[in-house]
């Protein structure tokens, strides 16, 4: 699976890992980390990852814990469809409600059987299967309930704002995407 991603490999901090669930349309922020989440529940899933610059790597093994536990956590407020997800030095992306309620979205602790390596994403990422993989950010921190006019990192830069895969969403701006780091 290639390596690539916007800005340096963030250095392994010590656990926990915080992972923060709010912005500012939430009544209250969740704080959690991937321990307690992992003892939660976990599971496993096998499952694709695309990117927008059109490479592939298919049936990946994932395992983590449904991206559903951390709504269960932190309920949207009522109205609430989007989120903006971040990922270490404030990197994000917009994802709707309806993708982190999909039953193959995960918050991965481990890819093929062994921990994540800090290259993809350690100690913990987002994949949305469903999507072009700058919506999962690596290194994933949390989301804040957003309104619809709120832009991610790529998003602001011309890049879809759904990023269906099977869809082909890679821009919103005509021709080609302007840089391969995702």
């Amino acid at each position: 699976m290639p390596v690539r991603h916007y800005g340096p490999v963030p250095r392994r901090k010590p656990d926990p890992w915080p992972i923060a669930v709010g912005g500012k349309l939430a009544d209250r922020t969740v704080t959690t980390s991937v321990a307690e989440l992992t003892d939660i529940t976990k599971t496993g899933l096998t499952a694709d990852l695309h990117c927008a610059s059109g490479w592939s790597c298919l049936d990946l093994g994932w395992e983590g814990v449904p991206a559903s536990t951390l709504l269960e956590l932190a309920p949207p407020p009522a109205g609430v469809t989007d989120v903006l997800v971040y990922g270490e030095y404030g990197y994000s992306a917009n994802v709707t409600l309806e993708d982190l309620r999909s039953p193959q979205a995960m918050i991965a602790t481990a890819l093929n059987g062994v921990p994540l390596t800090a290259e993809h994403g350690a100690p913990v990422r987002l994949v949305l299967p469903h999507l072009y993989c700058w919506k999962g950010p690596k290194w994933f921190r949390g989301w804040d309930y957003i309104t619809p006019d709120t832009l991610g990192f790529w998003e602001a830069r011309g890049y879809h704002r759904l990023g269906n895969c099977w869809l082909e969403q890679r821009q919103t701006l005509p021709g080609p995407p302007k840089e391969d780091l995702i």
